[in-house]
């Protein structure tokens, strides 16, 4: 296949229905004596980890971001299993942070108990919301189907099998949003394209994404887009190997194989931390 790096739609921003936390743009406050204090920032990352390539580490160069244009204080804790999310909220709690982020949509409820437990604490959660948004908590979320879809026009297009993947992390609305996107894209380039579908039940294991590429590339896929952190990693090296091609997500991906990775759905979490 000679396909192109189509650079245009691999930049494209998709940031919607985006709620910001209202703190000044300068990145301090005055305590009651007048003195200034250092805004203090705390993250902390789902099980995909901060190198993931995508989710956690598109959030945390946010935060590197706003450290370094706006002053402020930061630090990150990375979750090996979910059920440390509460703990490492916690520690940020006594840490003294000022606004606490929570990564993905499987901190949902422990953000809720932490904003109920800390009511004079702001947090903010990426990727999700509530039917009743605590009033210390502000929601970002993006209109991930929008981007997803552009890319589904490129796979329908492009596929010269007639025969596109979709690797999902978990089965979880957020990761839904990426696939059915995708799927409406493939389907509007060429309704008689396959197109092929599984989830790694994981965000953060590279063998089971590998594992998932090769198998569908065995079945003919011969362009795969991955929506699942570090999953994604290992898919893309199982493609890299087959010589065909992936679509990455959340951030640009081409390092990880440039000549095999044809665009990515860029999400932008960056800028939304950024912004908040």
């Amino acid at each position: 296949m000679k396909f192109k790096k189509l650079v245009a739609l691999s930049s494209a921003i998709i940031i919607g229905s985006m709620s910001l936390i209202g703190c000044s743009n300068k990145a301090d406050n005055t305590n009651n004596s007048g003195a200034k204090e250092t805004i203090k920032v705390g993250m902390v990352a789902d099980t995909g980890g901060i190198n993931d390539e995508s989710f956690n580490q598109s959030a945390w160069e946010g935060l590197q971001e706003a450290e370094k244009e706006l002053g402020i204080e930061i630090k990150v804790i990375e979750s090996k299993q979910a059920s440390e999310y509460l703990g490492n909220i916690e520690t940020l709690v006594d840490d003294g942070m000022n606004l606490i982020i929570g990564v993905g949509y499987t901190m949902a409820d422990d953000i809720k108990t932490q904003a109920e437990n800390y009511p004079d604490v702001n947090f903010a959660l990426i990727d999700e919301t509530y039917d009743e948004i605590p009033s210390n908590v502000k929601s970002v979320l993006f209109e991930s189907e929008q981007a997803s879809y552009l890319v589904g026009l490129i796979a329908g297009k492009m596929s010269e099998t007639k025969n596109v993947g979709f690797i999902g992390g978990l089965d979880i609305p957020v990761i839904n949003t990426f696939k059915y996107g995708y799927m409406a894209g493939v389907k509007t380039a060429n309704n008689n394209c396959t197109l092929q579908t599984q989830y790694a039940n994981s965000f953060s294991d590279q063998a089971k994404g590998k594992a998932i590429a090769s198998q569908m590339i065995s079945n003919k896929a011969d362009i795969i887009f991955i929506a699942g952190g570090d999953i994604g990693t290992g898919a893309i090296e199982a493609i890299k190997e087959a010589n065909k091609y992936a679509i990455g997500v959340d951030r640009d991906q081409s390092d990880l194989a440039p000549d095999n990775v044809l665009t990515s759905a860029i999400k932008r979490v960056d800028i939304g931390v950024y912004e908040t």
